[in-house]
């Protein structure tokens, strides 16, 4: 597609929050993801966010001038959004309670998928076994998760593959199939065809023009915005539902 590049990456992470607005704010007027054509459209749109999210944890990753920072920061949101993400939904705090699937955010496969990839690049010391054995555990450790270890494998073949992102989509599309395929048969049938809305961001990113934008503050602001849209969405699913869970 011949696509004049046109969005920064701060235009970017607006739309994937414009989008995970609506995505979770369906999870609210509609829960438990019915097959109806209105929550169904809604959630095509917020399938826009993790693809997004991943694309630019392979750009921070490549541009952070301190990786162990970076680490940290999405470390310490991963267990701020934690309890958000709980909160948001009417999850148990333990994700080894209930469910296997969706037990904790988004943002802890993405701080998994940080550390990986440092540990690819910078643990020379360390033998290979060793090495390949704690990034198949942490990989793993992503599995209760929002789209599971999928966001891990996603990035980091998307990581492999920066700077052509038509070779970034043919990663990212046949891991996105895997996670659909488990949802089909162990979640929800509807919840597993909504993935499709995934392929949507291609054209958007293709217009991404490589700059950040002006409004440094941006950086900061999607981590803020992830744990305080789900504290909002929390009371008013207490306020609508009660002490109920409204996640499939």
């Amino acid at each position: 597609m011949n696509l004049k590049p046109y969005f920064t990456s701060n235009y970017l992470k607006l739309i994937a929050i414009l989008a995970m607005t609506i995505d979770h704010g369906s999870d609210l007027l509609y829960p438990g993801f019915p097959a109806e054509p209105v929550p169904i459209l809604l959630h095509l749109i917020g399938r826009l966010t993790a693809p997004i999210m991943w694309f630019f944890v392979c750009e921070g990753y490549h541009y952070t001038k301190d990786v162990k920072k970076y680490i940290l920061r999405l470390g310490i949101f991963a267990v701020i959004s934690h309890f958000a993400y709980c909160f948001g939904f009417g999850i148990s705090l333990n994700p080894f309670e209930g469910s296997i699937f969706n037990r904790t955010s988004v943002m802890y496969p993405l701080f998994i998928a940080v550390v990986v990839l440092y540990l690819e690049d910078h643990a020379d010391r360390m033998k290979n076994w060793i090495r390949h054995l704690l990034q198949t555990v942490l990989i793993f450790s992503a599995f209760p998760a929002d789209w599971s270890c999928i966001a891990v494998l996603a990035i980091l073949g998307m990581y492999r593959e920066r700077g052509n992102l038509e070779r970034q989509m043919r990663k990212m599309i046949p891991w996105v199939f895997v996670y659909a395929l488990v949802s089909y048969f162990f979640v929800s049938k509807t919840y597993a065809f909504v993935q499709v809305g995934v392929l949507m961001v291609y054209p958007i990113l293709k217009m991404y023009n490589g700059a950040r934008g002006n409004a440094a503050w941006m950086k900061w602001f999607f981590y803020a915005y992830y744990p305080l849209h789900l504290a909002v969405i929390g009371i008013l699913r207490l306020m609508i539902y009660g002490d109920t869970n409204i996640c499939l």
